[in-house]
């Protein structure tokens, strides 16, 4: 978890509108389910990345049109396509 969003990851605003929208969509992956499998959903993943300009905004973190529930796998994936590299301390690439 990136420090910026430590202390929205462990509001009660959060975890109430997780759990709510896990509710609503049935508590399975989404992206399993579109593909015709039943897979548990694990993780309420923010379709737009949340970065310290938006980390306040619930347009972004707490919208339902944001938000999708995923199991690990598809998690993963989710991060692996958008989060390839990242950038050390000292500004230089590295894998993501």
């Amino acid at each position: 978890m990136r420090e910026f969003a430590r202390a929205f990851y462990q509001s009660r605003a959060w975890k109430d509108c997780r759990e709510a929208y896990r509710k609503s969509v049935g508590g399975l992956c989404e992206s399993c389910l579109a593909a015709g499998i039943y897979t548990p959903g694990k993780v309420v993943h923010h379709r737009q990345p949340l970065t310290p300009d938006n980390i306040h905004d619930p347009a972004v973190t707490l919208a339902w049109s944001n938000l999708k529930l995923v199991c690990q796998d598809c998690h993963a994936k989710e991060h692996k396509a958008r989060d390839r590299y990242r950038f050390g301390p000292d500004g230089s690439i590295r894998p993501g």
